[in-house]
């Protein structure tokens, strides 16, 4: 049995289509108190079938750019992520390297 427990929560307001319109997140072991996002991706590992699970989120008035930041981050973060989950640094390095692939091609690195 846990000796501790921690919640996050999401809440999501959304439109009579069903579409976010605001997202907030609370996580009070981490000092977060439904703050404002523009986009959740959350990934859940299901064991018994051996898939991830994921709910994507963003509300309508994400801007474009912002999204293409929050997935190159996102990305990069997956790289560091997969490193210290396996010691694989030679594929984390790859990873990397599409990282700075991919933020080349859409032009992220512009001053």
């Amino acid at each position: 049995m846990a000796k501790n427990t921690s919640e996050i929560k999401i809440n999501i307001d959304l439109d009579e289509n069903k579409v976010p319109e605001k997202l907030q997140w609370s996580a009070p072991d981490g000092g977060v108190d439904n703050e404002e996002a523009k986009a959740i991706f959350l990934n859940v590992w299901d064991h018994d079938k051996r898939e991830s699970l994921r709910i994507d989120l963003w509300t309508k008035d994400m801007p474009l750019d912002d999204m293409k930041i929050f997935f190159h981050q996102t990305l990069s973060a997956m790289a560091e992520t997969f490193e210290r989950a396996t010691s694989d640094e030679k594929m984390s390095a790859t990873m990397r390297d599409f990282c700075d692939y991919f933020a080349e091609k859409l032009e992220l690195n512009k001053e």
